[in-house]
């Protein structure tokens, strides 16, 4: 069993504008390009907003850096440095917070993994300060990790480890790192998406959960996801869409069938190729056959954007093995 959850509001933005022809009411974009990593920032900021949007009021951010895919040690530097600013404008640190990062996922299956193995990579000083607190370094913040598995390896809800863990260890924030399901195969691998709303795991596969939000665990939660795996009818309408643009530049007039699946949203696409193709590819995920570095360069990007967030003074990985479990 895994939990992969959907994706985030940037492309529920898309599709409601490719329908609509107009931005959604209720929501502001800004976005900030850092060169090599554009940053998005689609806030839900009304009821009407949330509705046209299927998601809760709050903050969804987008970090692209199409140069993730290509392991380009720029890009990532960059991408680790925005995803630090945009956690610290979400996340109101003072020298005494405290904070608990979940590992979200099955750590057996790799497009799953990213959780555990970014909390495997960050300083975590709860213990310290509980210890030595007159040993540590200023600027360090009390963080603790926990990688709670799945409901098929542990026979316990997510939510209710999280829960547990919350009434003892009291943090002030929460933050929750998940896979996420794409609908656009090329921000596989690709984005890292955060939001200030929560977590719903196993959404993008069908196998919703228990949510991890404040009205649950009572304090904020903060979710971090990448794109991992993208559903076979999406693949396949990408794919219909690149053949028909080829086609497009080949023919002089359209035919019938072009010009009705042309005039079709994405949506419709997906939609259509479900049910001519169930049950062969329904429910079925798809992920590069490089997953598996994928998953562990990413994880270096966003458990250093969370160290520098999270702990003042800390620009590189020169002292991070020292408080790394």
């Amino acid at each position: 069993m895994i939990s992969i959850r959907t994706d985030l509001a940037l492309e529920a933005r898309e599709l409601y504008k490719q329908r609509q022809k107009r931005e959604v009411p209720g929501v502001k974009v800004d976005v900030i390009d850092k060169g090599e990593v554009k940053v998005t920032k689609v806030s839900i900021t009304s009821q009407e907003g949330a509705k046209n949007m299927g998601k809760p009021v709050g903050n969804y951010i987008t970090i692209e850096a199409p140069g993730l895919r290509e392991r380009d040690r720029a890009t990532e530097d960059t991408a680790s440095h925005a995803l630090k600013e945009q956690l610290r404008e979400l996340i109101n640190l003072d020298n005494q917070t405290k904070i608990l990062v979940i590992g979200m996922g099955n750590w057996n299956v790799t497009p799953d993994a990213l959780g555990p193995r970014v909390t495997s990579k960050l300083m975590v000083t709860r213990h310290l300060m509980k210890i030595m607190p007159d040993k540590v370094e200023r600027g360090l913040r009390s963080v603790s990790a926990l990688a709670p598995g799945v409901l098929g390896i542990t026979g316990m809800e997510t939510s209710e480890i999280v829960q547990g863990t919350v009434e003892k260890t009291r943090p002030d924030v929460i933050i929750a790192i998940d896979a996420l399901a794409s609908r656009n195969m090329d921000r596989i691998s690709t984005t890292i998406q955060l939001a200030d709303t929560g977590i719903s795991p196993g959404s993008g596969v069908g196998n919703k959960r228990l949510a991890l939000n404040k009205e649950i665990l009572g304090v904020p939660v903060i979710a971090i996801g990448v794109p991992t795996v993208i559903d076979a009818a999406t693949l396949a309408s990408d794919t219909l869409d690149h053949l028909l643009s080829a086609m497009a530049k080949q023919a002089k007039e359209g035919s019938a069938i072009y010009n009705i699946l042309s005039d079709m949203d994405k949506g419709e696409k997906v939609r259509l190729i479900n049910e001519v193709a169930s049950p062969y590819i329904k429910h079925l995920m798809v992920t590069p056959k490089e997953i598996d570095t994928i998953i562990d360069d990413v994880a270096k990007v966003i458990s250093r954007g969370i160290n520098m967030a999270l702990h003042d003074n800390v620009n590189d990985t020169g002292d991070i093995q020292y408080f790394m479990h």
